[in-house]
């Protein structure tokens, strides 16, 4: 009966995980012949790991990365110019997002460039870093609703507060007025204190004529590309090569 109470005064704590710890030492009799002390340790231990999971769960969530990736997936043996040294030095810790820097991954469709964006996504925040992932028609869309709803000011902080800002298709079509100049308050939010990773089919050299305004366009990539890591992939699409096996499998 002591026990039960216990047990529910634990959870009425928000001390789920040592609540289940301590159900679970009560049913394993191998646990008496430890000392209170490791007794206690294994439920604090329990509660830390309890807490520690749901806060990257609630991060992973938040990032929205639409989808499975992660460090072990990626696959370096595909030539596609992915430098495994490179990658691996930037993801141990997320040191880029520590640093505040940036990342660019550039190249033709079907290459990876999404998949290895939310790779990077997910360890960030298995490293306690909060991320948000979204297409640039997407943000933009946002963007728009949250201008026409009188929450963009709200919706603006928000972006540049997020440790690491995933924009997915940067820069396929040239920019509005509308969208370079939001894009620019988020970069102007988040300068020197955020990351920001960005995907893109075209060049880092071509999008300051997709940006559109020189000024504008001068104002953004100035606070991105100097201290931006570029990761340029070449070769076949990874799709049609996926695709191409699996036919080949079904004859």
């Amino acid at each position: 009966m002591l026990n039960q109470q216990t047990i529910e005064k634990l959870y009425t704590l928000r001390l789920r995980g040592m609540a289940e710890a301590f159900t679970h030492q009560q049913q394993d009799p191998q646990t008496t012949q430890l000392s209170f002390e490791e007794r206690f340790a294994l439920l604090v231990d329990r509660q830390w790991n309890w807490r520690q999971n749901r806060a990257l769960e609630r991060r992973l969530k938040e990032a929205r990365l639409q989808g499975p990736a992660c460090l072990e997936d990626i696959d370096f043996r595909a030539t596609r110019g992915l430098d495994k040294q490179v990658v691996r030095s930037l993801l141990h810790d997320s040191e880029w997002v520590h640093r505040h820097q940036h990342i660019f991954l550039v190249g033709p469709t079907g290459i990876g460039k999404t998949f290895l964006a939310r790779a990077f996504g997910q360890k960030a925040c298995r490293d306690g870093f909060t991320a948000y992932f979204a297409t640039s028609a997407q943000l933009f869309r946002e963007l728009e609703l949250a201008r026409a709803d009188g929450s963009y000011a709200k919706r603006l902080r928000a972006l540049g507060q997020v440790d690491t800002l995933i924009v997915d298709d940067w820069a396929m079509a040239p920019l509005t007025d509308s969208e370079r100049r939001s894009f620019l308050e988020i970069c102007d939010e988040r300068y020197l204190t955020r990351s920001t990773l960005l995907t893109s089919q075209l060049p880092v050299a071509k999008w300051h004529a997709q940006i559109g305004d020189p000024t504008v366009a001068d104002s953004i990539l100035d606070r991105l590309v100097h201290s931006a890591h570029r990761i340029e992939l070449q070769g076949e699409s990874m799709r049609k090569k996926k695709g191409g096996r699996a036919d080949q499998a079904a004859e």
